[in-house]
């Protein structure tokens, strides 16, 4: 049985998940490759002390990127979207207003 904090390793900050949670109530989140959406629902519910309506996951794979003459490839990570249940909230940062 992995912990919270081996199935989730980051929240996404970024433009477009910012607008999803505004909007839709949907989250963000860097998963491990190797969790499952049981694994994912039960850990934000633990962490976060929030209802979970629903999970979707998808597999991002990484850019080939040129340094000097050769190639590299970035890992690939899975990537979680969280649904909550209405009223539902998940603070990031606590001191913003």
């Amino acid at each position: 049985m992995r912990t919270v904090y081996e199935v989730i390793r980051r929240p996404v900050i970024s433009e477009k998940s910012t607008a999803l949670a505004e909007l839709a109530g949907k989250y963000v989140f860097e998963v491990s490759t190797q969790a499952n959406k049981h694994e994912i629902r039960d850990a934000v519910q633990n962490l976060f002390n929030v209802k979970v309506k629903q999970v979707r996951t998808s597999v991002v794979h990484g850019k080939v990127k040129r340094v000097g003459r050769f190639e590299v490839k970035n890992a690939n990570w899975k990537k979680a979207i969280v649904t909550l249940a209405p009223g539902q909230k998940i603070e990031f940062f606590q001191g913003a207003k």
